[in-house]
């Protein structure tokens, strides 16, 4: 028997919903559940063939169970290791890496320093940082939200240089990002299951939460056909290149241009009374259905995680030893090692008594450009001193 588990919080209908679908469909030797964590032993295997999760952004502890669950066998939707590493703006520059449009955006400083640094800490940072030219590249007005944030969390919107100084006051050690802007004439929301089924729903950012899905698109006849083809390519995209199974995707459309808005919500919305029915029915079919899918896809003992095109990429093309470059000498082992004991050609001389104090060693001192080239070189060197 393999056990589908979904872990979550404080969301009701759609983590019910899912379970009963699973169970209504009769596979054999299927069946899904809420996960019962008990206990959590380094390296040991769960029940759960699948396990969906909900809720591990919030809660460092579930986070830390998936990990350990799915280096042992449980397929996790999604990668508990890609999905803590990801972030918004890291996400933005890869959708622009493979052709997908979106906002002009800037990585900021946090406010305030983070705890245990200090001023030292930010030697590598530019004083003051090109403002202008970072002003003029985004313009105004602009939205600044957290770089790796979600749920609309710390979201301003900010008119002039002057006003995001105002508001960034408040952002304390979050790191902040600066995009521009996209007056909308539509405005979609999607769902991608599976890397392979894509849900286009129309959304409206600025209606109260629970009218956000009572919207239509405005674009009609071969226009509108033409936008929803582009939008279920660039989702699928950024979703493949992503690696998540689960996942929403927020695109802004001007002049006939979708951009992305927003693609990292691995764990998105999906409660009946803000997604509506509709859109409810789709989610809990296509996730079960693909819930499913890994089950049966899953080896016991081994990983089963879905890995983006990113990472797959970057370990295909990764630098090798050619084949005409000789083997590195092996690293001698600790007991092939011999060390020689070397005696000091001039021995210390301790201090006499009722002398004075040793002279305490100067504060290692940062080495500069200038201390590097006025160096003398040693004797043996074959470069000639100047």
């Amino acid at each position: 028997m393999k056990k589908i588990g979904i872990l979550f919080g404080m969301e009701n209908t759609f983590p019910n919903a899912f379970i009963e679908r699973v169970n209504s469909k009769g596979e054999p030797d299927i069946i899904a559940e809420a996960v019962t964590i008990d206990k959590v032993a380094q390296a040991a295997p769960t029940e759960y063939a699948v396990i969906i999760d909900r809720i591990s952004q919030d809660v460092p502890f579930y986070r830390a169970y998936l990990k350990n669950a799915a280096i042992s066998g449980t397929a996790v939707i999604n990668n508990p290791f890609w999905w803590s590493a990801d972030e918004k703006f890291f996400n933005n520059a890869l959708a622009e890496k493979i052709g997908v449009p979106v906002p002009k955006t800037v990585l900021l400083p946090s406010k305030e320093r983070p705890d245990g640094t200090s001023e030292t800490s930010f030697r590598n940072l530019a004083f003051p940082m090109a403002w202008e030219e970072i002003f003029e590249y985004v313009g105004f007005p602009a939205y600044m939200k957290p770089h790796d944030g979600g749920g609309w969390k710390s979201v301003y919107k900010v008119v002039n240089p002057h006003d995001m100084w105002f508001k960034h006051e408040e952002t304390g050690q979050l790191v902040m990002m600066l995009q521009e802007e996209i007056e909308f004439t539509d405005y979609v929301r999607c769902y991608c299951i599976g890397q392979k089924d894509v849900l286009i729903m129309p959304y409206e950012p600025r209606n109260p939460h629970h009218l956000r899905y009572a919207s239509e698109l405005k674009a009609t006849g071969e226009e509108r056909e033409k936008l929803l083809e582009t939008i279920k390519d660039y989702t699928l995209r950024l979703n493949q290149a992503l690696g998540y199974d689960f996942n929403t995707v927020e695109f802004a459309v001007r002049d006939g241009i979708p951009y992305a808005i927003d693609f990292c919500n691995p764990a998105p919305d999906a409660d009946i009374y803000s997604v509506g029915p509709d859109n409810f029915e789709w989610v809990v079919e296509a996730a079960a259905n693909m819930a499913i899918e890994r089950a049966k896809q899953q080896v016991p003992g081994q990983v089963n995680l879905t890995w983006g095109t990113f990472m797959k990429d970057a370990i295909q093309t990764a630098p090798s030893q050619k084949a005409s470059e000789p083997t590195p000498e092996p690293i001698p082992s600790a007991k092939e090692v011999n060390v020689k004991a070397v005696t000091p050609k001039k021995s210390v001389k301790p201090p006499k008594a009722g002398g004075d104090e040793p002279i305490a060693e100067p504060d290692p001192q940062m080495p500069t450009q200038r201390a590097a080239v006025t160096k003398a070189p040693a004797k043996n060197s074959k470069l000639k001193k100047s």
